[in-house]
C-alpha cells in the first residue's frame, strides 16, 4: 500500500511539474516583455522632458529676441524722430530766406550761472555746401569794462586755464555748441566775438552784450 501511494505521488509530481514548466516559461516570457516596455517608457519619459527643456529654451530665446527687436525699434523710432526734428529745425534756420551762406554763426545765448559762471549756447550753420561736413574750433572773447578800464577776456581768461583748448565742431548742416565761462568780479560785458578756425581760414563774429542775454541773437555789426 505504502509502495502504491508513493508512486501515485510520483504522478502527482509529474503531471504537475509538466502542466507547470510552460506557465513558469510564459511568465518569464512576460516579465521580460513588461521590463522592455519599462525600458522603452523611461526612454520615451527622458525624451519628452529634453523636449520640454528645448521648448523652454526656444520660448525664452523667442521672448528674448522679440524684446530685442523691440528695443531696436524703438531706437529707430527715437532716431528717425530726432531726423526729423533736426531736419525740421535747419530748415527754420536757413530754409526759409533761400539764400545760401558758408559756415556762419546763426545765434549766440548767454544765461547767468552762480559764482560768476555764465554758459553759452551757440549755433553753428552752413547751407553753401549741402553735405559737406565743416570742422575746426571756436574760441570765444568777451570786451568790456574791469574797474573802469576797457578790457577784453580771451578764451583762456574766460576758462581760467592758461593751456585751455579751443572747442571743436564738426556738423554737415548746423550745430550747437554749450560751455561755460567765469567773468571776473566788477566786469561789465559789452560785445561777445565768437572765433571760427576751420581749414586754414579764420572767420569772427561780433555779437552785442545786451543782445544775447534774453533771445537769440543775429550776428552784431
Amino acid at each position: 500500500m505504502v509502495i502504491l501511494w508513493l508512486l501515485s505521488l510520483g504522478l502527482v509530481w509529474l503531471q504537475s511539474a509538466r502542466q507547470a514548466a510552460p506557465t513558469l516559461a510564459a511568465v518569464a516570457a512576460e516579465r521580460d516583455t513588461l521590463r522592455e516596455e519599462q525600458k522603452n517608457l523611461e526612454s520615451d519619459l527622458t525624451d519628452a522632458r529634453q523636449q520640454i527643456a528645448n521648448l523652454g529654451r526656444s520660448e525664452e530665446i523667442a521672448r528674448a529676441a522679440n524684446l530685442n527687436l523691440q528695443r531696436t525699434l524703438s531706437e529707430r523710432e527715437e532716431e528717425m524722430a530726432q531726423l526729423r526734428a533736426d531736419v525740421s529745425f535747419y530748415e527754420r534756420l536757413v530754409g526759409t530766406s533761400g539764400q545760401r551762406r558758408g559756415l556762419s554763426v546763426h545765434s549766440l545765448e548767454f544765461s547767468q550761472g552762480a559764482d560768476r559762471v555764465w554758459s553759452y549756447q551757440v549755433t553753428l550753420v552752413q547751407n553753401l555746401n549741402r553735405g559737406k561736413i565743416s570742422r575746426g574750433d571756436l574760441t570765444l572773447a568777451i570786451e568790456g569794462v574791469l574797474d573802469g578800464t576797457l578790457d577784453t577776456l580771451e578764451w583762456t581768461d574766460l576758462k581760467q586755464e592758461s593751456d585751455s583748448q579751443p572747442q571743436p565742431f564738426e556738423f554737415r548742416y548746423f550745430q550747437q555748441l554749450r560751455g561755460n565761462v567765469m567773468l571776473p568780479p566788477n566786469f561789465q560785458p559789452h560785445r561777445v566775438r565768437v572765433s571760427l578756425r576751420t581749414e586754414g581760414r579764420e572767420l569772427e563774429q561780433p555779437f552785442d552784450w545786451d543782445r544775447i542775454l534774453t533771445t537769440t541773437a543775429s550776428a552784431g555789426r
